[in-house]
């Protein structure tokens, strides 16, 4: 059975599509004794407050036809931001050749847990970043990946 933010995704994605915007990830999460959902969307042009609105508004009926969550949430609809988390394939595809960041579960053979370079190539085990010593990491090793906006 698909998890529900798949399920969420499968339904929401047409619709946000339709209103022209790229459904980025989608989020279900406990956070104290609080469950939130969160949608990412984003376009070209940036997310402002109005198209977190807007997409709000066209999607919140189909939520609760769907009835995905039996539990009470809060429904959040943002920007994925400036460093975003990249965790499917579309989103390291998307930044290839710019720097990441990547956090590990735990330390590996190097003794490090962290690692920054340009993201040169990935597929399904592993990701390579260029960095001084041109890093191979496997993916199911990874915890986090962003990209890095310098200020």
């Amino acid at each position: 059975m698909a998890s529900i933010e798949e399920r969420v995704e499968t339904l929401l994605k047409p619709t946000i599509e339709a209103i022209g915007y790229d459904l980025y990830d989608v989020e279900y999460a406990k956070e104290g004794k609080n469950y939130f959902l969160r949608i990412f969307i984003d376009k070209p042009e940036g997310i402002d407050l109005t198209d977190c609105e807007k997409v709000n508004d066209a999607i919140n009926d189909l939520l609760d036809k769907a009835d995905y969550i039996k539990e009470q949430y809060f429904l959040e609809v943002s920007s994925p931001g400036i460093e975003r988390i990249l965790k499917k394939d579309k989103h390291l595809g998307q930044n290839i050749g710019k720097e990441i960041h990547v956090k590990l579960f735990k330390k590996d053979k190097k003794k490090k847990k962290e690692y920054e370079g340009i993201l040169q190539e990935f597929n399904e085990e592993k990701i390579k970043i260029q960095t001084e010593a041109n890093e191979e990491i496997e993916r199911k090793n990874i915890a986090q990946i962003k990209t890095i906006y310098h200020w």
